[in-house]
């Protein structure tokens, strides 16, 4: 019961940002320009949802909260939602689902290619995140999902390209995300060099 009420109080508040960016758009709160306001909003959440999902590993180990890991899921989800959102109001509000305008922008503005990308790349993240897919493709499934460690780079990418003159918060991002995936370079590193040892202990007994 504890483990179900802490799920649904983390899915609530992952919801919570789209709530109220719902609420601001109905009572016409979002401000001179309520398009773009909409857009950078949620491309900003989905980059936040990102590097929680990249934080709940370092979390688990660093912590001993095992109920932690079961939330990865949900936040991968929940950065993927925000990025549609936030690729629908690009596509309805700025090239009216136009696919000529959408080629063009993607030739002409770098970094519409770079955040297309990196949505294209949490597109199979998303498809296959139940646990069905995890069994189909078993070993393949992690070696998959960490298409989300390119994605992050790029979501980076994307916020900083656009960014221009004030880049302060996209280097935050770039520091969180490099941060992490440092982290991770280094567990995997032990973890290689673990097993060079134990294969070479087991070799000689």
């Amino acid at each position: 019961m504890r483990g179900r009420a802490i799920r649904w109080g983390v899915f609530i508040l992952c919801l919570t940002p789209f709530l109220m960016l719902a609420w601001r758009a109905a009572t016409g709160a979002l401000g001179a320009d309520p398009a773009k306001t909409l857009m950078l909003q949620t491309g900003e959440w989905s980059l936040r949802f990102l590097v929680l999902t990249l934080l709940v590993s370092p979390l688990r180990q660093w912590t001993g909260w095992a109920l932690v890991m079961r939330m990865r899921r949900m936040i991968g989800l929940y950065a993927f939602f925000y990025a549609c959102i936030h690729l629908a109001s690009f596509g309805h509000f700025y090239i009216g689902w136009s696919a000529t305008i959408l080629a063009e922008e993607l030739v002409e503005r770098p970094y519409v290619t770079v955040g297309f990308v990196a949505w294209l790349l949490l597109l199979p993240l998303a498809v296959t995140s139940t646990r069905g897919w995890q069994r189909r493709l078993r070993r393949h499934w992690q070696r998959l999902h960490r298409l989300i460690y390119p994605a992050a780079v790029l979501a980076c990418l994307h916020l900083l390209w656009q960014a221009r003159s004030d880049i302060g918060e996209a280097l935050v991002y770039i520091v969180m995300v490099g941060a992490l995936l440092a982290w991770r370079w280094r567990r995997s590193r032990l973890w290689h060099a673990r097993s060079r040892v134990a294969a070479t202990r087991a070799a000689h007994t």
